[in-house]
């Protein structure tokens, strides 16, 4: 079980490149919707199995968030390109940096033995939950050519943006805030 919960997140990290591959060279955003929504599908279900079955692994918890950005930054990338919108872009760019900048905070935190105070919260599901939602309607409303799908994705872009600043912000408070540094 937990090469397949392994094999899931690898699924993750893998979709992104194919994303971006069928959208910007042979234009199937549809396909890229489907394997876009089917890698969302395996971030929720990766997590799941390895709680439930117990397989839980340092590695595995390593690559989770990293496929997650990894999936994102492509699928974000892709429709940066294909709008051509500089304020999607650079509400995208934004939350692109929070994630690094997040990553920085993880990576310092677990050298300082306070990683505890970067665990994934509530809030920061929430915004992954958005970004994905984000995403597929995006695709959707390009596929089907409805502009306004792409207003109401713009939307839930900048419903994801304020929640990635928020919980970005709150991570650097806890990490810097924290007195035993």
């Amino acid at each position: 079980m937990q090469n397949f919960v392994l094999f899931l997140t690898l699924l993750r990290i893998f979709s992104g490149p194919l994303i971006f591959i069928l959208v910007i060279y042979f234009e199937a955003v549809f396909i890229a919707l489907f394997v876009f929504l089917l890698a969302s599908i395996t971030d929720y279900l990766d997590g799941k199995l390895a709680r439930r079955y117990n397989v839980e692994s340092s590695l595995g918890a390593t690559l989770d968030p990293i496929a997650d950005k990894i999936l994102i930054l492509f699928a974000f990338i892709t429709i940066i390109l294909i709008t051509g919108d500089n304020f999607i872009a650079g509400m995208m760019v934004i939350i692109i940096a929070r994630e690094f900048w997040v990553s920085a905070l993880r990576e310092y935190s677990a050298k300082q033995i306070i990683s505890q105070v970067t665990a994934v919260s509530f809030l920061a599901k929430i915004k992954t939950t958005l970004q994905f939602i984000t995403i597929l309607l995006f695709y959707l409303g390009i596929g089907l050519d409805i502009a306004m799908l792409v207003f109401i994705a713009s939307f839930f872009l900048f419903l994801a943006l304020l929640v990635s600043i928020k919980t970005g912000l709150e991570y650097t408070v806890a990490v810097f805030g924290n007195k035993t540094l």
